[in-house]
């Protein structure tokens, strides 16, 4: 498994497991095919709801802690925001029945920033989480982050795929020590991406799929990648990525077909805002 390093030094896998849309009932069984696998990086959610069926995989699974790394998201905390959030991240820790996480994200860049960052650094000072982060912060809410805190967040996790690639944001991401991830890497077979020609040729030169060139592509370009399948066949798929290289040239038309906008929904748009600020999860 090819790693990146954060910025506070604590090293991250490039490719790893996501549990987004799988039903609990079902996230057992698919965490425990992924680590099967040879999944070491697993990535949930507050609001996934399946924070229980993760941990218990873990449990099973008898791979030792030190050999994983797992990553959870705090959602939008009602006032007081501090209070709060440490509160939330206790109850993700509970649930997943472990002492520690790898790596906690905001997954939303609204309600009180400051006072949810401020509670995560502290989770983070304390060794609860040995990295913070964000996700689905747009650049002027990670410059201002970045800017009036003493932790710059660790990794921001944002839809990148071959349809809306963020290669500008990336860079000024690098700039500031901040680790891209992708969500949505498959884009959720949107615009026919496993239809693609482009993309179908590519695979055919290399003997791979399109999932995985979209996976070389973005591993190759130093993007963290989180792909979910409910098929012990392909999480295996998807894992056999780093055997082959994409050319300069292949990696020039797979450029060539960023739109440079979002195909799920935009974090500007005043009703996705209100809708995601007024969103509370039970438990």
């Amino acid at each position: 498994m090819h790693i990146v390093t954060l910025n506070n030094g604590v090293e991250m896998p490039i490719l790893g497991f996501g549990v987004f849309q799988i039903p609990a009932e079902e996230t057992e069984r698919a965490v425990t095919e992924a680590l099967a696998a040879g999944y070491r990086m697993l990535d949930t959610a507050s609001s996934y709801q399946n924070e229980e069926a993760v941990g218990r995989a873990i449990r099973s699974s008898g791979i030792p802690r030190a050999d994983l790394f797992v990553t959870t998201k705090l959602y939008v905390q009602d006032a007081p925001a501090e209070e709060n959030t440490k509160r939330a991240f206790e109850t993700s820790l509970e649930k997943l029945g472990l002492d520690h996480v790898d790596l906690y994200l905001m997954h939303q860049p609204y309600g009180d920033v400051y006072g949810q960052w401020r509670a995560m650094e502290d989770l983070h000072r304390a060794g609860l989480s040995r990295a913070i982060g964000v996700s689905n912060f747009y650049p002027d809410r990670l410059l201002d982050l970045v800017i009036n805190n003493e932790i710059t967040p660790a990794v921001n996790q944002i839809e990148t795929h071959p349809f809306f690639q963020r290669a500008d944001y990336q860079e000024l991401m690098r700039e500031h020590g901040v680790q891209i991830e992708s969500w949505g890497g498959f884009a959720e077979g949107r615009n026919d991406l496993f239809g693609n020609p482009v993309l179908n040729g590519i695979g055919e030169q290399h003997g791979k799929s399109v999932a995985q060139v979209v996976l070389r592509w973005l591993t190759q370009r130093g993007v963290v990648a989180i792909p979910k399948s409910v098929r012990a066949d392909r999480m295996a798929e998807n894992l056999d990525v780093f055997d082959f290289e994409l050319t300069g040239e292949q990696m020039a038309s797979i450029a060539a077909l960023d739109t440079g906008s979002s195909l799920f929904f935009d974090h500007h748009d005043p009703k996705m805002v209100s809708w995601l600020s007024a969103r509370r999860l039970d438990g």
